[in-house]
């Protein structure tokens, strides 16, 4: 049957492609059959081809051909399928197509072998242009006048004879910088290619004066004569500049790598001796070409497959510095599968990079293996080298077909190989440039430095000859128009036919070129000849039909008439003159406008670029597959116009984009994170480069150059990467190439895992000065706290403390710092060791103010004990326990027996302050401590009260001795506190030590607390042996599920206050704030604990009082009631508990000595008619003004954030408490509520919406004045994301707005009170007269230093907050959809950074707005923690206990 079947493209051909293409792949059937087509490929896969190739030779793992896969085709008629391929990888590829009859399983195939395409990077589909430069010519003899004279080279000479060595002056990278304007702008050439810039040999085996540059001394190095000696730059950085300054004119850099061989004496011969050749007499072997022995270089063994590994590690370290792509010399000396190994490594990381083959002397079919198989991109062509008629007829076609099929052949008119042209002739050697650019394919053409300047010396690569630069008589016009024909005519680009169709007799050729999709074309016409004329004849019959008897010749625009008849043109030619002709005039415009364009890329590469990123996209959704109707060039197009929403477009899930912007240069300091499954899209208003790194900064896992779209930015869209196991760290290493200069930045990123993967670690290992303040926070629900340092013994702050004890039974208050460390050493025959971090093995926690240190305690010997000391705060109240255990040896080596007792000291370190306060002994603890302490007599210990008899602190142990011996640690310092601008010094008082002895499996307790005057210390048992500690005592290890350990950290902050509960604000110094614990009790509800969140809200409502509610409460006193937004979250929640239960009952429950309902009516009318600290509501609008400082956002003193007027989240809250009372009333009640909330939601609109883009933050104005004659701000703040998740906005273009506004403000676990852009309403902050920081970008990222001059300026003007951030997600989900929910907890999730680092298991007040986003502010807030929860709960979060 298959004679039967027809494969178009037939089978056995080979195709040249470039990655943006598409190719349509078709099968016919000679009758009806039933039965399916497929195509079977390794098309799409190549990253699969790759890792064969790197695992067979890094693992001898054999190649198994998995990257082959069998795509199903589309039946499009009775007898004939189809399919559409996007090309979207650069390789060689195989495939072909079969049919599968109904009910068989052997396939039918067409006969032939597989169809071949080759793909090759989308911006090599035209203007290849290669200058190659020799950096060494471009010093001081650059121009021919700086040769040495006679008596110079004289001696020279007798120096030379005399074994001196003697090195000219040479060229250097900056001088080669300092010519780019010229050779890309002025000549129009792309590419640079150097020679090779290795360090040679200088003295022994160096060849000339200079040495050759092909007997590398060093793969990885630079010769450093090729360097200006400059103490600010090493001459690999001079080298970065070159490549800086390349890339910064939108060209590429190619360098020469010579890996066949070495210089003598190479780093190489030491290091790996076993990879040199050696005859069997041991002399090493010298690599060869044309009967000629190089005796400067060593031959490299190539059997040897350690050899490859490290080849490739050169060409990806020249590829990190920046280097594009590499001229491999004498490449067919290599073996097949080293290139296949080396390229498939390199192509791992930057898939981009080209491969060019120089394989001169090396056979024909060598260089076409190793364009396919091999894999690399282009080889030379030997164009140049072929002269006269004949010459070229036989060796041109063969060159074009490789063009065609596997791998562009670049002509190069003159190579440092040859004579030069201008040696000859001028007429010659502008003939010979312009016969090899006209004749090329996609516009691959080359050629030596001083070609354009009729140099005539020829390159000596042992020298420096001239370059005769600056000749005045030159032919840099004609390559510079050359060169722009080259770029943009589309019968230079990809897709064109090339034909020979010179006929009759005579030393010329000629060439149609036609660009199949356009219809366009030209004709090129060359006489050989530089010293007689030609007449030129060509067929007339091939190609398209034209008009007339003359043509324009592009090259100088004369319009040139030929003698057309019998099927023939004809043309006299001067000697050495060659013709581009055209009969378009539209072509005649082109080419000067187009050599305008200076160092702009052509249009043809922009767009298929363009092709190539759509094409990504579009497969990332749809896998490797049939393309369908779908046109690349459109969606291009549609890319080019919008990216995000292209994405968007494609995404087939729903509305979101999936793109993450990063936007230079803000961006660099702010962590972005990207979800799983998200593109990364990178803008900058000039061009760079980037390279997505790793976690470890050691591999490239995308590198792209940017891309000039339509909005005249330019952007790098990077793939989604693969999903991490764990919240990951990587790094964008950019290249910005700005005025003056390129700029190498590195910008943080973080790759989300999937949310249900995001766990709160319960054990750390080792301790490292890399973990930073790591704290366990321990509480007694009556507002004490436990604050210890992981970090045994350390105290980096003055709020550290064991036992910090709220001393009021009924209310929270100011703590009572007491039992502020336990110090402890483990000594054994006379050898002490301290329990310090560096002993710490492990930490555990349990979530439940529990955590246990594993200490492995050097005792001598190169022995050790295992000692575990768990810590924990007993419930309801003041007090802390200790146990310490002794693990058993159990035979483990190195650990000390069982039976040999450690003798354990414990110092214990008190104060007796107000948490807020310092302890200063010359102030009068240094006599009045020591005289407050008292010994137990019943049992080891103390008693410490130092202000009277009224309370004491007590430690006692359940055995062991208390001995006395009071002594001070003076100047203790708490760096943090230092940070934060304040006193960092502290004294500590010990009254004396424990001393306990501790067999193997034995354990003993030290229990702290605060007693009374008259009241005895608890009873401490003495737990004995293992047997005696109850299992539970020490922490589980396992990691928990994010949604377990918020819901366990929720519990810390809900304390006693009389008969009914409250809310901690933030440990170490926040107690209950009005809005802090209504927005908290928000988080109560979603986790269903109902009692709590009731008697916080009745607690709260019992205080309203004409529509206000306290800011903050302190004791009985509910006196500040400076805020605006209390009253209006207590309606927020009052609403989720409603929406919670649907049980309207508790608003009929008692809050004081009214009900809910009640409290709620009543702030509602007092908002409408005016509380008496100024809140009111707008009777035309219906927006509530709110003073100064009344606001979350409440730094005053000096004044932050004011926002007097109408902020943005009141408007919010206001609307949300509206229609909430027309829920609860109906068309009852007193006011019209829900007219009043669709007024306040008409009015947002109206006035905070700002260009299109987001709300305003604020109207502001004075008392009185009404929001239409407000101002409204420009900061860019998250309040607004409160009017999308309470309702107020709803319209989802604008909610979309919105977010991508915002989304900026995102860094992980927390948003930025304050985007990191100009404002035009400047935010001033001023000092005792002094402006603090800069009005028009007022954004401060970093939260350290003095309260007054930079903490509170920062507070709410770029330092990222914890408890807004979930309002984003929350938007997110909102306003995009189900579908969104698992974007929305990826974001979400990344709050588990912050709980596994800090404080262990809460979420701190704030970060800092700039990378490394360090916490600030208190460790644990309240609110942080609840809002995580509650939109964890609301997006379906995993609440189980792990992870």
């Amino acid at each position: 049957m298959s004679e039967k079947l027809v494969q178009d493209p037939a089978p056995g051909t080979y195709h040249l492609r470039f990655k943006g293409d598409s190719l349509v792949f078709s099968l016919s059937l000679s009758k009806n059959l039933k039965g399916d087509a497929w195509i079977r490929t390794n098309l799409g896969h190549a990253a699969v081809t790759r890792h064969e190739i790197i695992d067979e030779v890094r693992h001898g793992e054999p190649r198994l051909q998995r990257d082959w896969f069998d795509i199903p085709m589309k039946r499009v008629s009775a007898r004939r399928f189809r399919i559409h391929f996007p090309l979207c990888e650069v390789g060689h590829f195989e495939t072909k197509c079969y049919f599968l009859k109904e009910n068989e399983t052997t396939p039918t195939w067409p006969d032939g072998q597989n169809v071949v395409i080759n793909v090759e990077p989308s911006d090599t589909c035209c203007a290849n242009i290669i200058y190659n430069a020799f950096v060494r010519q471009f010093g001081p003899n650059i121009a021919g006048s700086a040769k040495p004279t006679t008596t110079m080279v004289d001696g020279i000479n007798t120096l030379d004879k005399a074994g001196y060595t003697v090195i000219p002056p040479s060229g250097t990278f900056r001088d080669l910088i300092g010519k780019l304007d010229f050779i890309i702008s002025e000549l129009g050439c792309r590419i640079i290619q150097l020679l090779p810039v290795h360090p040679t040999p200088t003295t022994y085996g160096r060849m000339g004066q200079f040495g050759s540059p092909y007997a590398a001394l060093g793969f990885l190095s630079v010769d450093p004569a090729l360097a200006e000696f400059d103490p600010k730059a090493t001459p690999l950085e001079q080298f970065i500049e070159l490549v800086d300054a390349v890339h910064e004119r939108n060209s590429k850099l190619l360098i020469d790598i010579a890996i066949n061989h070495t210089g003598w004496a190479a780093r190489l011969h030491e290091k790996h001796p076993s990879w040199l050749v050696r005859d069997q007499e041991g002399a090493i072997q010298v690599p060869g070409a044309w009967g000629v022995k190089w005796e400067d270089l060593t031959k490299l063994d190539y059997t040897q497959k350690d050899l490859w590994q490290y080849m490739a590690e050169v060409f990806l370290t020249w590829c990190q510095r920046g280097v594009d792509g590499f001229r491999c010399d004498a490449g067919y000396m290599i073996p097949v599968r080293a290139w296949q190994y080396i390229i498939a490594a390199v192509r791992e990381q930057y898939p981009d990079t080209v491969f060019l083959n120089e394989g001169l002397g090396g056979k024909i079919s060598v260089t076409r293996n190793l364009l396919n198989k091999g894999n690399f991109n282009w080889a030379y062509s030997e164009l140049f080298q072929n002269y006269t008629r004949d010459q070229i007829e036989t060796y041109l076609p063969e060159a074009m077909e490789i063009s065609r099929t596997d791998g562009l052949t670049v002509h190069f008119a003159e190579t440092h190989d040859n004579l030069r042209l201008a040696e000859r002739s001028k007429v010659w050697a502008c003939m010979r440039t312009a016969l090899c650019a006209l004749f090329s394919s996609s516009g691959a053409f080359g050629f030596a430095n001083g070609v354009e300047w009729y140099a005539t010396e020829k390159i000596n690569v042992h020298g420096a000859s001239s370059l005769n630069w600056g000749a005045e008589n030159n032919q840099v016009e004609n390559i510079r128009r050359i060169n722009g024909i080259l770029k943009y005519h589309p019968a230079f680009h990809d897709r064109v036919q090339l034909k020979m169709i010179q006929c009759g007799m005579g030393n010329y050729v000629v060439m149609l070129r036609h660009h199949v999709p356009t219809g366009k074309w030209l004709l090129v016409a060359a006489n050989l000849d530089d010293d007689k004329d030609a007449l030129v004849c060509w067929d007339d019959t091939v190609g398209p039909h034209w008009e007339g008897n003359a043509l324009t010749d592009l090259l100088d625009g004369v319009k040139v008439v030929l003698d057309r008849s019998e099927g023939r043109c004809k043309v006299l030619l001067s000697p050495g003159r060659v013709l581009c002709l055209t009969a378009d005039n539209d072509d005649v415009e082109l080419i000067p406008s187009a050599m305008n364009q200076a160092f702009a890329p052509p249009e043809r590469i922009r767009r298929q670029r363009a092709c190539a990123k759509a094409l990504d996209v579009w497969r990332f959704y749809h896998g490797v597959g049939d393309l369908g109707s779908a046109e690349p060039y459109e969606m291009a197009s549609q890319l080019s116009k919008d990216a995000v929403a292209f994405c968007a477009e494609m995404n087939p899930d729903g509305g979101e984009s999936r793109v993450i912007q990063w936007r230079w240069p803000k961006d660099v300091r702010r962590q972005v994170m990207v979800p799983p499954g998200h593109f990364l899209l990178l803008t900058a208003e000039t061009g760079f480069r980037a390279n997505l790194m790793d976690e470890q900064n050691s591999q490239v896992l995308a590198a792209e150059a940017s891309l000039h779209l339509d909005d005249g930015k330019y952007h790098i869209l990077f793939l989604p990467q693969a999903t991490p196991e764990t919240h990951t760290p990587r790094t964008l290493e950019l290249s910005v190439f700005e005025r003056g200069g390129a700029k190498h930045v590195e910008a943080p990123l973080l790759f989300l895992c999937e949310p249900q993967k995001s766990v709160v670690k319960r054990r750390l290992g080792r301790l490292d000065q890399r973990s930073g303040p790591l704290l366990l926070l321990g509480t007694n629900h009556r507002g004490a706290m436990m604050r210890a340092p992981i970090q045994w013994g350390e105290l980096p702050s003055g709020y550290d403390a064991l036992l910090a004890a709220n001393m009021d039974p009924d209310y929270p208050e100011d703590r009572l710092m007491l039992f502020t460390r336990c110090r402890g050493w483990v000594r054994f025959q006379g050898y002490s060791q301290s329990m310090d971090v560096h002993c710490v093995d492990a930490f555990d926690f349990n979530f439940h103010s529990r955590g246990c240190w594993s200490f492995r305690v050097p005792t001598g010997q190169g022995e050790y004990v295992y000692l575990k000391v768990c810590l924990e705060m007993v419930l309801g109240k003041n007090q802390v326990r200790m146990e310490f255990y002794r693990e058993p040896a159990q035979g483990i080596e190195g650990r000390l027996s069982d039976s040999k007792p450690v003798e354990v000291v414990l110092r214990p370190d008190v104060e007796w302050r107000s948490f807020h306060g310092s302890t200063k002994a010359y102030l009068g603890a240094e006599s009045r401590f020591p005289e407050a302490v008292t010994l137990m007599s019943e049992k080891p210990g103390f008693l410490f009260s130092p202000r009277g008899p009224l309370y004491s602190l007590w430690i006692c142990g359940s055995r062991g001795d208390f001995r006395p011996a009071p002594e001070w640690q003076y100047m203790v310092h708490h760096f943090k506190d230092g940070e934060r601008g304040f006193d960092a010094d502290s004294d500590l008082f010990s009254p004396g030590y424990f001393s306990v002895f501790l067999e193997g499996g034995k354990s003993f307790e030290l229990l702290a607390g605060v007693s009374e005057a008259g009241e005895d210390p608890p009873h401490v048992a003495d737990p004995g042996g293992d047997d005696d500690i109850p299992k539970t005592f020490f922490p589980q290890e396992e990691p928990v599920s994010l949604g377990r350990a918020l819901d366990d950290a929720l519990d810390h902050y809900v304390v006693k206050r009389g008969e009914l509960k409250t809310v901690i604000a933030g440990y170490p110094w926040f107690l209950d704030w009005g809005r802090d614990s209504l927005i908290f009790v928000r988080g109560l509800i979603a986790a269903g604990k109902m009692a709590d969140a009731k008697a916080v809200l009745k607690q709260f409502g019992r205080f309203e009082m004409n529509g206000t509610l306290p800011n903050m409460i302190h004791g009985e006193d509910a006196g500040n009631r400076d805020t605006s937004d209390a009253a209006l979250w207590f309606f927020v929640v009052c609403g989720d508990l409603l929406s919670k239960d649907e049980d309207r009952s508790f608003l009929a429950e008692k809050a004081g000595t009214r009900t809910i309902n009640e409290v709620l009516h009543s702030m509602g009318h007092f908002m409408i008619n005016g509380t008496h600290n100024g809140v009111k509501m707008d009777p035309e609008s219906g927006l509530i003004f709110s003073p100064s400082h009344f606001t979350w956002m409440d730094t005053d003193f000096p004044a932050g954030t004011p926002r007097e007027g109408y902020p943005i989240e009141i408007q919010a809250l206001w609307y949300y408490a509206l229609k909430l009372l027309s829920r609860l009333d109906g068309k009852k009640g007193e006011y019209d509520w829900n007219g009043l909330a669709e007024r306040v939601g008409s009015a947002i609109m109206d006035l905070f919406w700002l260009d299109g883009q987001y709300l305003s933050d604020c109207l502001h104005a004075e008392p009185g004045r009404s929001p239409k004659k407000a101002i409204p701000d420009d900061a860019l703040r998250p309040n607004q994301l409160l009017a999308i998740t309470l309702g107020a906005v709803q319209d989802p273009l604008i909610c979309r707005q919105i977010l991508v506004a915002c989304s900026e403000l995102l860094v992980p676990g927390a948003i930025r009170s304050l985007a990191d852009r100009p404002v035009k309403t400047p935010i001033s902050i001023v000092h005792k007269g002094s402006v603090l920081n800069d009005p028009q970008n007022p954004y401060w990222g970093n939260y350290v230093g003095d309260e007054d001059t930079r903490r509170k300026p920062a507070y709410h003007n770029g330092t990222a907050w914890t408890w807004p951030f979930p309002s984003y997600c929350e938007a997110w989900a909102q306003t995009y959809g189900d579908t969104s929910r698992k974007t929305a907890l990826s974001w979400l999730s990344s709050g588990v950074e912050l709980m596994n680092r800090g404080c262990l298991g809460q979420v701190p007040e704030i970060l800092d707005g700039d990378f490394p986003h360090t916490e600030r502010g208190c460790d644990a807030q309240a609110w942080g923690v609840s809002e995580l929860l509650r939109v964890w709960i609301k997006l379906g979060g995993d609440l189980s206990a792990n992870g």
